[in-house]
């Protein structure tokens, strides 16, 4: 009958596809116990949202029963997100922080926020989302939240408010809705840093951050105060965005975060009545600007109708109609995105679990 030593051995030839190291290797074994030829076994994927559970499952099933005696095997799964250490005071108990940004307005930057934070959240992810980009910040009415103002019960810090299964903040919680921000770079920073600083965030495995369009002074305060997982960069197919995206892709470079790869918005209109798909903005160049970059391409979002209302309305597609083509797609996104952010905390992977006893 096979041994505890054995199956490890057999676990240690199992790759994670994206990681590119055995589970044993990678500390994604954290139990094993072998009863009468029975395999009892426990893998630790680095996301609840892992892309390639189902390829995982079956490499490892595949290399257990390939072993001698085997009468059984059960395999559990569980899951612990690996993060990155933020700066002291200022984000302790965020493992990861993403960014969305985009290099010009309109292409639904936040509409791919903010359903990307629900769309985690759905994976079983511990999640937030900040809205920074402070010059149009629509995150409250698009989590319907606002008519809601935060609380501070220890009049020092601001509780995040939450709905949705995330936890959400913006600016737009603290002004007037009517009110302009006309604000310059010393102030735009100050107010980054107390939405970062001065709010009761508790542990999230991610914190979605909604950046402004362009290429201005948030992302240069961010990238200064922060030590973000990447960018999620927002584009819709046609060249006038496309141009504004190798832009964007430019600025994260200079200032060293990494892009994870990029989304095509509004990639086809879908007929509400017939269902065609028609390519209004063009096709492809989402994808065309990732193989430009050698960055990952993260999916195409159509365009549909019950989008736009489900954000006028605060129910984001992925939480109103979860089942829909295009929740799919978010969801699909999701873990594609969670899937590069555990590449990038690949070398930060523990080290393996002793064995239980049998």
């Amino acid at each position: 009958m096979p041994t505890e030593k054995d199956v490890l051995a057999a676990l240690s030839t199992v790759m994670d596809p994206e990681l590119n190291v055995s589970l044993v290797q990678a500390g994604m074994v954290k139990g094993v116990r072998v009863d009468g030829g029975r395999i009892f076994a426990t893998i630790e994927l680095t996301t609840p949202a892992c892309p390639l559970k189902a390829k995982i499952q079956a490499d490892a099933e595949a290399a257990l029963k390939a072993l001698p005696g085997v009468k059984g095997l059960e395999l559990s799964w569980s899951s612990q997100v690996r993060g990155q250490p933020q700066a002291a005071g200022m984000l302790p108990g965020v493992k990861n922080i993403i960014l969305v940004g985009a290099g010009k307005g309109g292409v639904g930057k936040s509409t791919v926020a903010v359903n990307l934070a629900v769309a985690l959240a759905k994976h079983g992810a511990s999640v937030g989302l900040l809205d920074a980009d402070f010059y149009g910040p629509s995150i409250p009415m698009m989590t319907g939240l606002s008519d809601q103002r935060p609380v501070s019960p220890d009049g020092k810090r601001l509780e995040p408010l939450e709905a949705l299964g995330i936890k959400v903040m913006s600016l737009g919680f603290l002004v007037e809705p009517d009110q302009a921000l006309i604000w310059r770079g010393p102030m735009l920073h100050g107010a980054l840093q107390q939405l970062m600083r001065d709010v009761n965030w508790g542990a999230l495995d991610y914190l979605i951050m909604d950046l402004p369009p362009g290429t201005g002074d948030v992302a240069l305060t961010v990238s200064q105060s922060i030590r973000a997982a990447g960018a999620v960069l927002v584009t819709t197919p046609q060249d006038v965005a496309l141009a504004d995206v190798v832009r964007a892709k430019h600025m994260f470079d200079k200032v060293q975060i990494p892009v994870l790869g990029i989304v095509e918005n509004m990639s086809q209109f879908v007929c509400p009545h017939c269902g065609k798909s028609t390519p209004i903005f063009h096709h492809g160049g989402g994808r065309r600007a990732a193989e430009l970059f050698g960055v990952p391409f993260l999916g195409e979002i159509p365009l549909e109708l019950a989008v736009r209302v489900g954000g006028d309305d605060g129910r984001p597609i992925v939480a109103a109609a979860p089942e829909s083509a295009v929740a799919q797609a978010f969801l699909a996104v999701a873990r594609a995105v969670a899937g590069r952010v555990s590449v990038a905390n690949g070398a930060r992977a523990p080290a393996a679990a002793v064995p239980a006893t049998s």
